[in-house]
C-alpha cells in the first residue's frame, strides 16, 4: 500500500470461523474491508484471508471506504 494508514492484513487460522472472527475483531476497531470466503493450500493445515484495514476511518459497521466506495478483499496469493 501507498499511503500511510493503509494497513494489509494476512490471516492464517485453523479454520473458516477462527478467520472470519479475527476479522470481524479487525473491524470492530478500524474500517476494514469486507470478507467473503477464505482460500485452502492443499499441502498446508488451515486457512487464510487477506483484508485490508483504513486506519484513518472510524468504524460504522457499513463496510464502506472513505467516499462511500466499497473495499475489496482478496484471498492471498497461493
Amino acid at each position: 500500500m501507498a499511503e500511510p494508514d493503509l494497513v494489509v492484513v494476512d490471516v492464517a487460522a485453523a479454520d473458516d470461523e477462527t478467520a472470519f472472527a479475527f476479522h470481524t475483531a479487525l473491524a470492530v476497531r478500524w474500517a476494514t474491508t469486507s470478507v467473503e470466503r477464505t482460500t485452502r493450500d492443499a499441502s498446508q493445515p488451515g486457512v487464510r484471508l487477506r483484508c485490508y484495514l483504513d486506519l484513518r476511518q472510524p468504524p460504522d459497521g457499513s463496510g464502506q471506504a472513505p467516499g462511500g466506495s466499497q473495499l475489496q478483499c482478496q484471498a492471498p496469493p497461493l
